[in-house]
């Protein structure tokens, strides 16, 4: 096998061989939603790998996000498969193993990615590379999106909802998390496509100047998605029908036939659990989130 950066393959190829490698998952993805994923998590080519067979056809690939994490470069796998017909040969860890001296030329520092808990071979072969357990996750979904919208009501929250830009919510939003968002769901990756998502503030009185009034609440919605990216009401105004009404909102903008809302932090989103449960968005499984210093 010829392992070599993607700088070079077009993205036709790569999304024919994403496509071929995950065929056999209940969720699949287009080649416009693969192109949407790969922008917001920061997908660079030149620093992401394959494996190419004898006759130039891509067997395995790693898709990497490059970004800053905690102040530090670092690379987020995005992606990676392996065909079925080249699975059980190790693929992945040569892959693996053969972008690290590119990925610390480029000053990358630590290597982050996500794994399903139940996927204990991954799990394991990524323990022996040398991640770590760094949060573990839990991931929602509805997979009737009327049904979650129909259960949730304006309520009288006291409050004025209304769009506002992702990136006006930067500096006041960290007051209000019970939990740093991971990867996909920070604001650096929201701004890289920001034109992908429904973005709503909750401000304090029914009608305040927007010169004045202070914001007690926001929503972050992927409507072609059903992406829940982050929610989240001020420690002091909870319980007040805030989320309720800024959930309401986004969803009637919803596009996909569910939603979801994909890592909140276990042993910290009790709040988050609590409220999305409430609104017919239960859980569906366990992430861990896993790092390696390079």
């Amino acid at each position: 096998m010829d392992i070599r950066s993607l700088a070079h393959t077009g993205f036709e190829t790569l999304a024919a061989a994403f496509g071929a490698a995950f065929a056999e998952y209940e969720v699949q993805i287009t080649p416009d939603e693969l192109r949407t994923m790969l922008r917001r998590r920061g997908f660079d080519p030149a620093l992401s790998f394959a494996a190419f067979d004898g006759d130039g056809r891509i067997a395995g690939f790693t898709f990497n996000g490059i970004g800053i994490l905690g102040g530090q470069p670092t690379v987020y796998d995005t992606g990676t498969g392996t065909l079925p017909e080249y699975r059980g040969r190790g693929l992945a860890t040569q892959i693996f193993e053969a972008s690290l001296p590119h990925l610390r030329a480029a000053g990358i520092t630590q290597y982050l990615l996500e794994v399903l808990q139940h996927n204990t071979a991954a799990v394991s072969v990524y323990r022996r590379l040398g991640f770590e357990v760094s949060r573990e996750f839990n991931y929602f979904r509805s997979r009737n999106s009327r049904n979650a919208d129909g259960r949730i009501g304006y309520a009288e929250c006291g409050s004025t909802i209304r769009q506002v830009e992702p990136a006006a919510l930067r500096d006041p939003a960290p007051e209000f998390w019970d939990f740093t968002p991971s990867w996909q769901n920070s604001f650096e990756a929201i701004e890289r496509t920001p034109e992908d998502f429904v973005t709503l503030g909750a401000f304090d009185g029914p009608s305040c100047d927007p010169s004045d009034c202070r914001l007690v609440g926001y929503a972050i919605f992927e409507p072609a998605s059903g992406d829940i990216t982050q929610i989240a009401v001020a420690k002091t105004h909870r319980r007040k029908g805030i989320g309720s009404a800024l959930l309401k909102q986004t969803l009637t903008q919803n596009r996909a036939p569910g939603v979801k809302c994909i890592n909140t932090e276990i042993g910290c989103d009790e709040a988050v659990a609590g409220f999305l449960q409430s609104h017919g968005i239960t859980p569906a499984g366990r992430q861990f989130e896993m790092i390696k210093r390079l």
